[in-house]
């Protein structure tokens, strides 16, 4: 499983997960799934997908990423729409699937993400000191 350096482990002040730290063994890997985001969603859920979201874009960009360590749980708040497969066929259970972010769906959904002028965020943990992109 391929570990994102210098990529935040959780939304900074909360217990909302980025990555994981370790590969699952035995129960096989979670398989990214499309969650529903229903307009009464609490704030601090909405928060945690626009951090998500940011953090994607400040480290990969446009490019093409492989899951590697990222959440699943995470990614599959924004799966299928603004966080798409970059391959064909796509394995959802597998940390060396490519993903990619749908620009124009993200623009619309996050447009905070985007704004001109927005300071990138930094990773947490280990490379802390480590500017992104």
């Amino acid at each position: 499983m391929l570990k994102h350096r210098g990529f935040p482990g959780r939304l900074r002040g909360t217990d909302y997960q980025f990555v994981i730290r370790r590969a699952v063994h035995g129960r096989g890997v979670t398989k990214i799934v499309a969650r529903e985001r229903f307009r009464d969603r609490a704030l601090a859920d909405k928060r945690a997908d626009a951090g998500f979201m940011a953090a994607l874009w400040d480290y990969f960009g446009e490019e093409p990423f492989e899951r590697g360590n990222l959440d699943a749980g995470r990614l599959a708040w924004l799966f299928g729409r603004e966080v798409v497969p970059a391959e064909d066929p796509f394995d959802p259970e597998s940390y060396e699937a490519l993903l990619k972010i749908d620009v124009r769906r993200a623009r619309a959904a996050f447009p905070e993400v985007f704004a001109e002028g927005r300071v990138p965020l930094q990773g947490e943990g280990d490379d802390e000191d480590e500017p992104w992109a």
